[in-house]
């Protein structure tokens, strides 16, 4: 079965911009109450996903870092190291089991690279159990 039937929409998932802020990742985790971040380039495309506790660690580990200077620190200075690289619309749900061995999502892109939505672990294996049945 082909992986656009599980595609969580872009317009669904919280992102933010490979330009953003430590302020602006903290707001939007915040605002929507999520633990993990989608980051897109300019162009639209996948380039990584930070978390809360990468935030924190950034924090951290950076001890002159004050609350006033949330707004100077970059993503591009937390970013997450874990490669979770996009697949294609066009993937088979049988062929996505080894891409999400390390996280709860995989991104999904366009033919051009672009950004188009997630495929959530939890949605594959209850399609797996069902499946199987």
């Amino acid at each position: 079965m082909n992986i656009a039937f599980f595609i969580t929409p872009k317009k669904q998932v919280v992102y933010a911009k490979l330009t953003s802020t430590l302020r602006q990742a903290f707001e939007r985790m915040k605002y929507y109450k999520c633990h993990e971040l989608i980051i897109l380039n300019d162009k639209g495309e996948y380039v990584g996903f930070i978390t809360k506790e990468d935030l924190v660690k950034k924090i951290k580990n950076s001890p002159n870092l004050h609350l006033k200077d949330f707004n100077k620190v970059g993503i591009l200075d937390i970013i997450k190291h874990v490669i979770n690289n996009p697949i294609n619309i066009n993937y088979n749900v049988e062929d996505i089991s080894i891409p999400m061995c390390n996280t709860n999502f995989v991104p999904v892109a366009d033919d051009n690279n672009k950004f188009i939505g997630i495929v959530k672990k939890d949605d594959i294996l209850n399609y797996s159990k069902s499946y199987a049945v």
